[in-house]
């Protein structure tokens, strides 16, 4: 078991809200006790005799961010090796990512099969919480960075050959609702707990409503790939929006969408409803350059990355800890609310709340040390330090 370490002196975030003297303490793999400094509320115990204190005065310390949505990083993609799965996860849990689901491109049914299949192993052995496929059933209209060659309808008996490769860790498939089979795919997956996406979709605000009516909860990557909203033919994005049973995933990284759609979704979704995600390909922690996203050629220019042929946006190189910054200084957010769609509704939405995504008794120690400008000073996983804190 990991030495008692007690925290003190961080501006600590709470689901209650912002404690500016915290104190957090944890014993081996687990949070022992979060609040104030000092007072008699939980949490202000005096330390354990034998724990090492370390001060975090001057710093912000919150929950372990989980990303539902990341290709790759670090050079390396899930689409790879188990070793490059691996290189992808600790790429991210540098940058404060401590949970994080893989997610697959079209691709060839049979190898997306043998992919989940590697994939759920990492699941199996804790290294990663899930799958998400992306692919390949969307629509080719809306195909973004997807092999149209590779697409094809959401059969339900095809959708169960991946729930079935991934032996109980798929997490999410995104569908094209709208297309043959998707309705019932959509059905598919909730009946087997498993999230149904609205994204890479041509769908008409009726269509999107049906699906959600079916059974969708999740928006991949709103307002990017589907249909621009409009008054007349409001399309997915009014539909994903006004549902209160769907939580949209927003990329907030300057480059997916302008700070005003931002906004929009954020104020009108409510933090409780949005999870940012990185949709990270392989370029994610490393630079420009050429990379591949799954059989097509990415170009990564200035930090954005888009197919060689075409130039759609090919992904993202974002972390989390960036998207977490930005969404504080630029987009001017809460630092709670930013916490809660980082941490908090991701975890709920993998039904993991009861161990992660907050900073609670009992959960695990999973937390991220951030300094006043926002810049990752220190990253626990479980208790173990990922990128020890380097404090004055």
């Amino acid at each position: 078991m990991a030495p008692s370490l007690v925290l003190t002196g961080a501006r600590v975030v709470l689901p209650t809200g912002v404690v500016d003297d915290g104190r957090v303490s944890v014993e081996g793999t687990r949070i022992t006790a979060a609040g104030p400094a000092e007072g008699a509320a939980e949490g202000a115990a005096p330390a354990p005799a034998g724990a090492e204190v370390l001060d975090a005065s001057g710093h912000w310390l919150v929950p372990g961010f989980v990303d539902l949505h990341n290709h790759g990083g670090g050079g390396a993609s899930f689409a790879g090796s188990a070793e490059d799965a691996l290189t992808a996860v600790r790429t991210h849990r540098a940058h404060g990512t401590t949970t994080l689901v893989a997610s697959t491109v079209t691709d060839d049914l049979d190898l997306l099969a043998r992919r989940a299949g590697l994939l759920s192993e990492l699941a199996e052995q804790g290294e990663i919480a899930g799958i998400h496929f992306e692919g390949p059933f969307i629509s080719p209209c809306r195909k973004g960075a997807h092999s149209e060659a590779l697409l094809r309808d959401p059969d339900p008996a095809e959708v169960r050959k991946l729930l079935d490769a991934a032996r109980g860790q798929a997490r999410m498939v995104t569908l094209a609702t709208e297309l043959p089979g998707g309705l019932d795919s959509v059905r598919l997956l909730a009946e087997q707990g498993v999230i149904a996406a609205v994204g890479h979709t041509d769908a008409s605000y009726e269509q999107t409503v049906e699906a959600i009516d079916a059974g969708a909860t999740v928006a991949t990557h709103l307002f990017n790939a589907m249909p621009p909203l409009g008054h007349r033919a409001p399309g997915p994005i009014t539909a994903l929006l006004e549902d209160e049973r769907v939580t949209v995933e927003l990329i907030d990284d300057g480059v997916h969408l302008h700070p005003a759609a931002l906004q929009l979704a954020f104020h009108h979704a409510g933090a409780e409803r949005v999870a940012f995600i990185t949709d990270a390909m392989d370029a994610a922690g490393v630079g420009d350059g050429r990379y591949l996203l799954g059989p097509l050629e990415v170009e990564v220019e200035g930090g954005v990355a888009r197919l060689v042929e075409g130039g759609s946006i090919a992904g993202s190189t974002l972390t989390l800890d960036r998207a977490f910054r930005r969404a504080v200084t630029v987009d001017r957010l809460p630092v709670t609310d930013v916490v809660t769609a980082l941490s908090a509704n991701p975890a709920r939405l993998l039904g993991l709340s009861d161990r992660i995504g907050s900073i609670e008794p009992g959960k695990d120690a999973d937390l991220v040390l951030l300094d006043a400008e926002f810049a990752v000073k220190g990253v626990m996983r479980r208790g173990e330090w990922v990128v020890t804190p380097q404090l004055p």
